[in-house]
């Protein structure tokens, strides 16, 4: 197990010391020198959203959600399904549930204003320990041990740890809380993130730039590209389906909803098989003549989901959408399968017009 070095003073006067002068501009967050002016509702928002997606794709939905829910009672007060098609591409789609259901908590239980302690944010419907922590430290400047994966690559590499994640979890969030001190709570898990985000990096962390490089053990080393060690991952299981993508007489295509709990719950999408390991047994939602578009694949966390896209000209009982409208607001692996789609329609008009003329 590693051991905490002596000297935690110097490593945390030189990060901040570099963060004063290399913090990142984030629209969710005031600089170093503007504590004063954290709006937890921001920050709020920010976390729940990048815990699954990096700052660049995560930032055009923030600002979309800003301009159109500025405060948390304004997103207290959103239809769902304006919330969840407004999520679509953020993955993890309970999340977005969730954050419905602590921002209307927090309307309705608080006045709409956040706790302003740990204790009280993780008690928040939807909301978790680490979005707890970092609400409490980046909003509130409360002590608090902030640990993404930035901040365990951080630890790994500032402390040489030999156990391979997942398993070293804990321990790297010991060692950081080692290192947590009263003297700017909100700044410090900003600027460990912020190391890890821009100098710490994943593949090619650029040590000669790196406040930290005396006290780094992994330097001193020679490899802090090695760390952290991970477990190696299994392969994923691949499941298939059907996707099937009908257009009426107007141009228009066919949603449905999906089931509350479940992947992609409460989202619009296409009609869909089954996605299982075997053969699907594909049942279209409206009889018609269906042709074969090809294939589209798609990596979810836990599988690999191979679908084959099916499309047809008809109608029935669907929510009724312009594409253009459902490549903005579906989940990933539907755009694709429309996409596709689409795409398939506009070269068969094309050829229709070609031998016409």
């Amino acid at each position: 197990m590693a051991s905490v070095p002596c000297d935690i003073p110097a490593i945390r006067a030189a990060l901040l010391g570099w963060y004063d002068a290399h913090a990142r501009s984030l629209p969710w967050r005031s600089g170093p020198t503007d504590r004063g002016l954290r709006d937890p509702y921001r920050i709020w928002l920010s976390e729940v959203m990048l815990q699954q997606t990096t700052v660049p794709h995560a930032t055009p939905y923030f600002l979309s959600f800003l301009q159109r829910w500025p405060t948390v009672g304004a997103l207290a007060a959103a239809p769902d399904a304006e919330v969840m098609a407004a999520w679509a591409g953020l993955g993890y789609y309970a999340r977005a549930r969730n954050l419905l259901a602590c921002a209307r908590a927090v309307s309705a239980d608080h006045d709409g204003v956040f706790p302003d302690t740990e204790a009280g944010l993780l008690a928040l419907p939807g909301v978790g320990a680490y979005t707890a922590a970092a609400v409490a430290a980046i909003a509130f400047d409360r002590p608090a041990n902030v640990v993404d994966g930035n901040v365990e690559r951080v630890m790994a590499r500032l402390y040489a740890v030999e156990t391979p994640l997942p398993a070293a979890k804990p321990e790297l969030k010991r060692l950081a809380a080692a290192l947590i001190a009263d003297d700017r709570p909100g700044d410090w898990p900003q600027a460990l993130m912020d190391l890890g985000a821009t100098v710490c990096r994943p593949r090619t962390p650029l040590c000669a730039v790196c406040p930290l490089t005396d006290h780094c053990a992994a330097f001193a080393g020679g490899a802090p590209e090695r760390y952290p060690l991970k477990t190696a991952r299994a392969d994923r299981p691949r499941r298939h389906g059907t996707v099937f993508v009908l257009f009426d007489d107007r141009g228009r295509v066919a949603l449905v909803p999906r089931p509350d709990k479940g992947l992609l719950g409460g989202m619009l999408g296409l009609p869909t098989s089954d996605w299982v390991a075997g053969p699907a047994e594909a049942v279209p939602p409206a009889a018609a003549d269906w042709g074969a578009a090809g294939t589209i694949t798609h990596v979810f966390t836990h599988f690999a989901l191979t679908l084959e896209v099916r499309t047809a000209t008809g109608s029935g009982d669907f929510v009724w959408t312009a594409p253009e409208q459902a490549l903005a607001d579906l989940p990933t692996v539907f755009r694709k399968a429309l996409g596709l789609a689409v795409g398939g329609a506009i070269t068969s008009r094309r050829s229709s017009a070609a031998l016409r003329s």
